[in-house]
C-alpha cells in the first residue's frame, strides 16, 4: 500500500489586488500540486485570516479550464476558435507583426496594457520595459486609485498614516466607504479585536446595508455620492458643539475664519437633504467621533468611485483633522501605505532606456480604440495590444466602445492570460501564464506595512510562462537588451532590493518580508504634515498635488472647491434615468478573477441587481424577476433580489460577471461611463444612472 505524502507548509503571500496582500501558509504536496491555503498567523496584520476564495484557491490553480499551451485565432474575433502553436510561431508572429506597425505606423501605435491581476511588482510592472525599449506608447493608471490617492494627498501630503493594526487599539474605528468583510477581512479582524478588548465602537459608511455594516454599531446608509456632504456636517456639529480640537488645528493645519464661515452653512439639516440620513444619526455620529480622541477612520476606494470621489475622499480625510485624532495612538486615518515606501524598480521597469511614447489613459481604451481624436492624444489609431494581468473587455467602463474596438480587423491583440477571459476571446494570439506560486516575485502592502517575497512552490502546468519571461524573450527577439533580461525573477528581485537599500537578500528570503513600518509618531504626523508648511489643508492645492504625482489635468483647476465640500458633479438622475446604479464588489469575486472557481459560482452562480421592494413594486417587478437596466450607453440583463437595506432610487449590482453571464451577453460595465473623473482621471463605477424594466 502506498504511504500518503505529509504536505510541507511553505510561505506565499497573496497576489490579488487587495490591500490586505496576506501571508499565507501553503500545503505543498508534491512539485505540481496544491492542498490548502491558509492565513499566516504569525504574520502581525493577517492573524491568520484571509477570505475564503484565497483559503481555495487550489480550486483555481488546478483548474481544469486553465490556458495551457500558445494559441492562435483561426475564427472571427470573439468565435473562440483557436489553434494550438508553438511558442517559438507565437513569438515570431508577434515580433513580426509589431516590428511592421512600428515602420508603418511608429511605435506609438503599439500599446502595453496592463493591471492588478498580480501585485507582484516584478510579473506586473516588467512590460513597462517594452515602452521605454521600444518607444511604444504609455499608460496612465487611472482605474483603481486615480480618484482615491489625489483626494487624500490633498490634505497629508503623502500616501501613509498610522499603522492599521493599530486600529485595535482604538476607541472607535469608522469604516468609511469600503464592505471591509468582503474585500479585505483584516480590517475587520482588527476592528473586532477593538471592540472585544477595549469596548471600541464601530462605525459603518456605505450606501447599502451590507455584510460590514451588519457588523457595525452605528450604520449610516448614504445615498452615492454624497459622503462629502455628511463630512462637512460633521465638521458644522463639531464647530458648533465645540468637539473640534482648536489648539491642534491651530498648529498643525491651514484651519481659517473663511473655512470656519463655510462650514457654518454646511448644516446638519442641509446635509441630511442631500444624503438622506436624518439629523438625528448625523449629529450622534459627529458626537461620537467628537467626544471618542482615539478614533481610527479607516477610508476605503468604494466612496472615491465617483464623480466627486477625489473631494469626498478629501472631505472625510478631514473630519480626522478637525478632532486631533492624529495626536493619539490608536488614531488618526489612514487610506493606503503606498507612499511610504522608496523603491528602487529601475531594474523592473528599464526607465533608462528611453521615454516611451504617447500616454494613453488606460479607463478610455474604448475610445482609443475607437478613434477618439482626445483619447488618441492627437496621433495615430492604435494597431497592436499586448495585454497582462487584465480583462478590459469585461472591466473597464464603457464597455461597448471597449469591445467594438477590439473586435476591429486592423487590430493585432496579444493576451497572456490564465484563462480564456472576454478579452482572451477577442485575441489574435493567446498566452499562457503562470500563477503566484509558480515564480517568483515580492509584494508591497498598500493596507499593512510590509514588503512580502513569495518564492515559485510549484511547477506550472503546461507551456505556461510568466510575464517576466515572456517580455524578456520578446524584447530578445525585437532586438533590445537590458540588464533584467540576463536575470531570473528572483535574481531581479534581489537586485531591486538591493538598489532599495533593504539589505542582503538571502536574509530577507528567509524572513519572508521587510518591515517598512514608520515610527508611530511619524506615522501620525506628530511633528508635521508632509507639506512644507507642516500644515495638514483643509484648503486644499489640487495643483501641487498634480505636481507630487505627475497627474494630468482633465478640468479646469478653477472647478475644483476652494475647500473641504461637497461637489455636487455626479451623473444625474432625471425622468428617463431615475436609478442611481452602484457596481460594488462581490464576496466571491475580485474584479473578474474568481468567476471561473467552483466556490464562487456556487455562492453568487448568476448577475443579481439589489432593488428596494418599493421602488419594484412600481415597476411591477417581483423578487426573482429578470429586469434590465439601461441608459444611453447599453441595456445589461440581470435578476432582480428585493433588498431593503439602501435608501429608495438606488441599485447595487455586487461583482463583475463574465459577459457571457449575463443574458444578452453585455457585462455590468456596459453602463459605466468612461469620461475622465475630475481632477487627474479615474473611472466613477459607483456613479451611473440608469432606468430599469422588467424583462
Amino acid at each position: 500500500m502506498n504511504a500518503i505524502a505529509t504536505p510541507r507548509i511553505a510561505r506565499s503571500v497573496c497576489p490579488h489586488d487587495c490591500p490586505s496582500t496576506c501571508a499565507l501558509d501553503v500545503e505543498v504536496i508534491d512539485e505540481r500540486t496544491i492542498g490548502r491555503v491558509r492565513g499566516a498567523k504569525d504574520d502581525p496584520y493577517t492573524a491568520g485570516v484571509i477570505c475564503e476564495k484565497v483559503a481555495r484557491y487550489a480550486e483555481r490553480i488546478h483548474h481544469p479550464n486553465r490556458l495551457t499551451h500558445p494559441l492562435r485565432r483561426i475564427g472571427k474575433k470573439g468565435s473562440g476558435e483557436f489553434e494550438r502553436i508553438s511558442w517559438d510561431e507565437a513569438y515570431d508572429e508577434i515580433v513580426a507583426r509589431w516590428l511592421e506597425i512600428e515602420r508603418s505606423d511608429g511605435p506609438e501605435a503599439i500599446w502595453p496594457y496592463f493591471y492588478a491581476g498580480t501585485m507582484g511588482h516584478v510579473q506586473r510592472d516588467g512590460i513597462e520595459r517594452l515602452r521605454h525599449a521600444r518607444g511604444y506608447a504609455l499608460q496612465y493608471d487611472t482605474i483603481c486609485t486615480g480618484t482615491a490617492w489625489p483626494g487624500f494627498i490633498a490634505g497629508t501630503g503623502v500616501l501613509a498614516g498610522p499603522n492599521p493594526e493599530t486600529m485595535a487599539e482604538s476607541d472607535c474605528v469608522v469604516i468609511w466607504g469600503t464592505n471591509a468583510v468582503a474585500t479585505q477581512v483584516n480590517v475587520m479582524t482588527h476592528a473586532i479585536r477593538a471592540r472585544k478588548e477595549r469596548g471600541a465602537k464601530i462605525v459603518a459608511i456605505d450606501i447599502y446595508r451590507n455584510g460590514t455594516m451588519e457588523q457595525a454599531d452605528m450604520a449610516l446608509v448614504l445615498r452615492p455620492g454624497t459622503d462629502g456632504a455628511l463630512a462637512v456636517a460633521v465638521m458644522h456639529v463639531l464647530l458648533r458643539d465645540g468637539l473640534a480640537d482648536r489648539a491642534y488645528m491651530a498648529e498643525f493645519t491651514d484651519f481659517s475664519s473663511e473655512f470656519e464661515a463655510h462650514l457654518a452653512t454646511r448644516t446638519p439639516e442641509w446635509a441630511a437633504e442631500i444624503t438622506g440620513l436624518s439629523v438625528a444619526e448625523i449629529e450622534a455620529f459627529a458626537r461620537l467621533v467628537g467626544t471618542t480622541p482615539k478614533t481610527y477612520f479607516r477610508l476605503g476606494y468604494g466612496f472615491t468611485r465617483q464623480r466627486n470621489g477625489s473631494t469626498s475622499m478629501h472631505a472625510a480625510l478631514s473630519v480626522a483633522a478637525m478632532t486631533g485624532s492624529w495626536q493619539h495612538h490608536g488614531g488618526g486615518a489612514f487610506h493606503s501605505n503606498s507612499g511610504s515606501w522608496k523603491l528602487d524598480k529601475s531594474m523592473i521597469t528599464g526607465a533608462e532606456m528611453g521615454p516611451g511614447g504617447r500616454e494613453l489613459d488606460m479607463c478610455e481604451i474604448g475610445k482609443v480604440l475607437t478613434g477618439d481624436r482626445a483619447a488618441l492624444k492627437g496621433g495615430g489609431p492604435v494597431k497592436a495590444l499586448f495585454i497582462q494581468n487584465t480583462n478590459p473587455v469585461n472591466v473597464s467602463p464603457e464597455q461597448g466602445l471597449t469591445r467594438a474596438g477590439f473586435a476591429r480587423e486592423d487590430l493585432f491583440t496579444v493576451v497572456h492570460e490564465q484563462f480564456m477571459t472576454d478579452t482572451a476571446r477577442l485575441a489574435d494570439i493567446v498566452l499562457p501564464a503562470t500563477m503566484f506560486l509558480e515564480h517568483n516575485d515580492y509584494y508591497r502592502r498598500g493596507g499593512h506595512t510590509r514588503l512580502l517575497y513569495g518564492p515559485k512552490l510549484v511547477e506550472a502546468p503546461g507551456e505556461c510562462r510568466s510575464n517576466f519571461e515572456v517580455i524578456n524573450e520578446l524584447l530578445r527577439r525585437l532586438g533590445s537588451d537590458h540588464a533584467s533580461m540576463h536575470l531570473s525573477d528572483r535574481e531581479v528581485v534581489a537586485e531591486t532590493f538591493r538598489r532599495s537599500g533593504f539589505g542582503e537578500f538571502g536574509e530577507i528570503e528567509k524572513r519572508g518580508f521587510i518591515d517598512g513600518a514608520w515610527p508611530d509618531e511619524k506615522a501620525r504626523f506628530a511633528d508635521g504634515f508632509a507639506w512644507p508648511d507642516k500644515r495638514y489643508r483643509f484648503e486644499p492645492d489640487w495643483d501641487a498635488v498634480a505636481r507630487l504625482k505627475g497627474y494630468t489635468w482633465v478640468c479646469d483647476p478653477s472647478e475644483m472647491p476652494r475647500f473641504a465640500d461637497h461637489w455636487d458633479v455626479t451623473e444625474r438622475v432625471d425622468a428617463e434615468t431615475p436609478f442611481r446604479l452602484a457596481t460594488s464588489p462581490s464576496r466571491s469575486f475580485l474584479n473578474s478573477s474568481f468567476t471561473e472557481t467552483a466556490g464562487s459560482q456556487k455562492r453568487q452562480p448568476e448577475p443579481t441587481v439589489f432593488i428596494h421592494p418599493e421602488d419594484a413594486a412600481d415597476l411591477g417587478v417581483a423578487d426573482g424577476d429578470p429586469v434590465t437596466l439601461g441608459n444611453r450607453r447599453g441595456e445589461v440583463a440581470l435578476k432582480a433580489v428585493f433588498f431593503e437595506g439602501m435608501q429608495r432610487g438606488v441599485l447595487i449590482a455586487e461583482g463583475i460577471h463574465p459577459n457571457s453571464a449575463h443574458r444578452n451577453g453585455q457585462g455590468i460595465n456596459t453602463l459605466i461611463g468612461s469620461d475622465q473623473v475630475r481632477p487627474f482621471g479615474g473611472a466613477a463605477f459607483h456613479d451611473t444612472s440608469v432606468w430599469v424594466r422588467k424583462g
